[in-house]
Formats: structure tokens, C-alpha cells, sequence
């Protein structure tokens, strides 16, 4: 029983991480990358699918992606959904392919970007503290319906905290990498 619970915090420690990795990866650092483009949807045939599901994403050097649609028809409506996304960016289309220059960031964006970061980090290690929290709670429950002893349960508590220490060390590092990856000019 114990063991369960530290496995599910471990598991939901893990997915808050991956979570944040995730979202970090939208955060563009002014170097070209196909990650940039993941959440763009694109209309097709009557259903809103992802931009990697109707065309070729690839980086054709530091500070410019390719868009090359599988057909020819859906040209201008992937042109149209890079457009209307939240990247701030300008496709040009030459032939079947659309080029899209990444500008670069200023220092002023940077530091924009490093602050929405450090929030999206802040929420990561709140939710891993929920769920702290949470599996403590769980353990406290069993200790009052007498299912564990006092012992077990400082003892769990002890590890479900190791797990939330490393939980927050992997957010803290996953943070300095995009920041120190921001502030690189």
C-alpha cells in the first residue's frame, strides 16, 4: 500500500517534469527549431490537425524554418495557420515550400521569456508540492485507520519528500538550461 503511493507521486513527479520540459520547448530562444511549430493546427478537411500532419517541418539553418505541405491545395491554408499563430513570425511561400525567418530576440524579449520561464517552472514545483502534499495526506488517512504504523509512515514521508527534492532539482535544472539558453545571444 505504501509502495503504491510512492510510485503514483514518483509517476506524477515525473509528468509534472515532462510537463514543463514541454512547455519550455515552446518557449523559442531565437534559434530556428521544429518544436517551434508543434501547436499549430491547421484545418483539414473539416478537422483542425496538427501543422506535422499535413506538411514536412524542418530547419533549413540557424534562424529559418521549412514548411513543405504533402498537397498542393493546402499551401495557402498552412501559410494562413503559421500566420494566425502566437509565434509573431512571416511565412513566404516560394514554390511548394514556405520559408519562415525566426527574427532575432531582443534583450528586452529575453528577458520576457526568462520571466515566463520562471513561471512556468514556479508552477511545476507547486504542483510537485501538491502532490506531496496529497500522498501525505493518503499516508496520514492509513495511519489513522491503523492500516500502518507511526514508523511506516515517517518513513514514507521521508521518501516522498526525497522524491519532491528531486523533483525540484530536475525543474531547477531544466529552468537554467532554458535560461541560460534565452540569455545566449
Amino acid at each position: 500500500m505504501i509502495e503504491d503511493i510512492k510510485k503514483d507521486a514518483a509517476d506524477r513527479m515525473q509528468k509534472s517534469v515532462m510537463a514543463l520540459n514541454s512547455a519550455m520547448a515552446k518557449i523559442r530562444a531565437g534559434r530556428a527549431h521544429v518544436s517551434l511549430l508543434d501547436h499549430v493546427v491547421v484545418p483539414y478537411y473539416g478537422a483542425d490537425v496538427p501543422l506535422s500532419q499535413v506538411a514536412n517541418v524542418g530547419v533549413e539553418d540557424a534562424r529559418t524554418l521549412t514548411v513543405t505541405p504533402w498537397e498542393k491545395p493546402m499551401l495557402s491554408v498552412v501559410e494562413k495557420a503559421i500566420m494566425t499563430s502566437d509565434l509573431g513570425v512571416n511565412p513566404s511561400s516560394a514554390g511548394m515550400t514556405i520559408r519562415i525567418p525566426i527574427p532575432p530576440l531582443t534583450e528586452e524579449r529575453r528577458r520576457d521569456l526568462v520571466k515566463v520561464a520562471k513561471a512556468d517552472a514556479e508552477g511545476a514545483r507547486i504542483a510537485i508540492r501538491n502532490i506531496r502534499r496529497d500522498a501525505n495526506s493518503t499516508l496520514k488517512e492509513l495511519l489513522k485507520e491503523k492500516e500502518i504504523s507511526e514508523d511506516e509512515e515517517r518513513g514514507a514521508e521521508e521518501v516522498i519528500q526525497k522524491l519532491t527534492d528531486e523533483g525540484i532539482k530536475q525543474v531547477e535544472e531544466v529552468l537554467n538550461e532554458k535560461e541560460t539558453d534565452l540569455m545566449e545571444v
